[in-house]
């Protein structure tokens, strides 16, 4: 590595090559690193090469280097706004007991309480 980088450093690089599992970023002429798929942008991602191109410049965050492999995890998803959560139905919950009305106790009896009735049944 020619220049150090740290952990929070947000830098720009290019993206070199794209694999199933994310993508590589050269930082400088001998520095590059990984933003795994998980890191690309939030929410669910199953083609990195829906979001990335090689050779395509791109803002990262750097969020672990690893001195002794040389290894650099990146971020792109870090340097994003969060999307908003995703609104809740304003309707109060109700337990799945209140939806089991009387009517429907029947069906909760055990099937030695059934067969006697089935058998019954079967002989009309």
């Amino acid at each position: 590595m020619t220049k150090t980088y740290q952990a929070g450093d947000k830098v720009s690089g290019k993206v070199t090559g794209i694999q199933p599992y994310g993508a590589f970023v050269a930082l400088d002429d001998q520095t590059q690193g990984l933003v795994h798929i998980s890191e690309i942008t939030h929410g669910y991602v199953k083609e990195v090469s829906e979001y990335l191109s090689v050779g395509q410049e791109v803002d990262v965050k750097v969020l672990d280097v690893d001195d002794k492999s040389k290894k650099i995890s990146l971020s792109i998803r870090a340097l994003q706004e969060q999307p908003p959560a995703a609104q809740r139905s304003e309707k109060p919950r109700q337990s799945l007991q209140s939806h089991v009305n009387e009517s429907d106790s029947e069906g909760f009896n055990t099937l030695k309480d059934k067969m006697q009735e089935w058998i019954k049944r079967s002989g009309q």
